[in-house]
């Protein structure tokens, strides 16, 4: 059975592969995602290390000057996606959305190097992205921490990954739909309405893209300007490890003052994680910079902490809260508390289960010695695969398959996971 899912993860892999990027899935996302891409390298990696760093490579290559990495490089003209190119209007010569997404590119980056058969190539390849990949996290502290706290804020859902999650709600309501007009969504074409963010959400997305574009995408003045600014735990935490394996990489390549500068953005983002942990709900809170107050809901965002090195006993404390969250479903680890009212087990971000943050949040707590919880999380993902095949994402109670289908970053993680349950064993 292990053999058929490595066979049929491959197979998604090079389904979906254009040659020097990935799509996540044919149809519903024809272009290269930011995070999508660099966790796919990931699935490449066990069987292609030169495709694995190309991978990579082609995301970078597209990196604006200001050090910002964009969450969509739409390599091809595709009319059956909107928001397309047009209406993110950035001018590049390749056209990128103006936004950014979760920096997992240096972890990723990381583990290539250490598991590499080839260390000649990955020597000479990581190096070369190494500085690249600084001065995106630089980037993300400079130009979303302005008063220096230690923790850069999202001025999108869509940077999150995370787009339709209950913890952007409140602050999506502040968002003023006047001026966005009529659009016509492609991503209910191709995917069931019910799986995917609302009409109303989708406006409040464009408005935002709106200001941006208003500012001709001046990275340094969309933060202040944006409506929507949210300090995301999940975000900050894979920001926060990405910056950790970078240190390490730096140390490995003979950058010894990148290293200190992103060791020391690690250590002081790991101190300010603190002040978002809330005892009542056993796990961290998102933080809504608009309103200076936390956001009291208990999604996945919260448990995604535990990628980074976080203190032992909130890594145990996370194994805990998501030993109550099995409680009350089938799969491991639903996206939001099934017991919560605004639950939604089939819609995105509001409930379904994804195997990349069961994979980050098991890779987390495997480090902090929760192996029991790993375990179950392992085994849970597999099941799910084994039940509804490589989707984009589960229901955590019937494992009904969700959004895309033959999903690459899904495949990715399966060959990951199967990795590590081997070197567990």
């Amino acid at each position: 059975m292990r053999q058929d899912y490595i066979d049929q993860a491959k197979q998604v892999l090079r389904d979906n592969d254009r040659g020097t990027y990935t799509v996540p899935t044919h149809g519903l996302y024809p272009f290269q995602w930011n995070w999508d891409s660099a966790l796919s390298a990931l699935g490449f990696a066990h069987y292609d290390e030169d495709r694995a760093w190309t991978e990579i490579e082609t995301l970078f290559d597209h990196q604006w000057e200001c050090g910002m990495v964009p969450h969509i490089i739409f390599h091809e003209y595709d009319p059956g996606y909107f928001p397309g190119p047009e209406v993110y209007a950035t001018g590049r010569p390749t056209p990128t959305s103006g936004l950014s997404q979760p920096a997992v590119a240096a972890f990723a980056a990381r583990r290539m190097f250490d598991r590499a058969k080839d260390k000649e190539m990955a020597r000479r390849r990581a190096a070369a992205l190494l500085p690249k990949m600084h001065a995106w996290h630089e980037w993300f502290y400079r130009t979303r921490d302005p008063e220096g706290t230690g923790l850069v804020a999202i001025i999108h859902p869509w940077e999150s990954g995370r787009d339709n999650s209950v913890d952007w709600d409140a602050a999506l309501e502040r968002v003023s739909t006047e001026g966005v007009g009529t659009f016509q969504r492609r991503d209910i074409t191709h995917a069931n309405p019910a799986h995917r963010p609302t009409h109303a959400q989708y406006e409040r997305y464009i408005k935002l893209v709106q200001i941006f574009r208003e500012l001709n995408w001046d990275t340094s003045k969309l933060h202040d300007a944006s409506p929507f600014q949210v300090v995301d735990p999940g975000f900050n935490a894979i920001l926060i490890r990405a910056c950790a394996d970078l240190a390490d990489l730096a140390d490995l390549l003979g950058e010894p003052g990148m290293a200190t500068r992103s060791r020391a953005l690690a250590d002081r983002g790991i101190a300010a994680l603190e002040t978002l942990w809330s005892d009542g709900m056993g796990q961290y809170l998102c933080y809504d910079r608009q309103v200076g107050a936390l956001i009291e809901s208990p999604t996945v965002g919260g448990l995604l902490p535990a990628f980074a090195a976080i203190p032992t006993e909130r890594a145990a404390g996370i194994s805990r809260r998501i030993e109550v969250l099995g409680r009350s479903c089938e799969y491991l680890i639903p996206s939001h508390d099934p017991t919560a009212p605004e639950y939604d087990g089939l819609r995105y971000w509001r409930g379904p289960v994804w195997l990349i943050v069961n994979y980050m949040i098991a890779d987390g707590l495997c480090r902090a010695g929760q192996t029991d919880m790993v375990g179950r999380i392992m085994t849970d993902s597999l099941r799910l695969i084994d039940r509804s095949g490589f989707a984009e994402y589960y229901d955590p109670i019937t494992a009904e398959p969700c959004g895309g289908a033959h999903f690459t970053w899904t495949a990715a993680m399966v060959l990951e996971i199967l990795a590590q349950e081997a070197e567990l064993a």
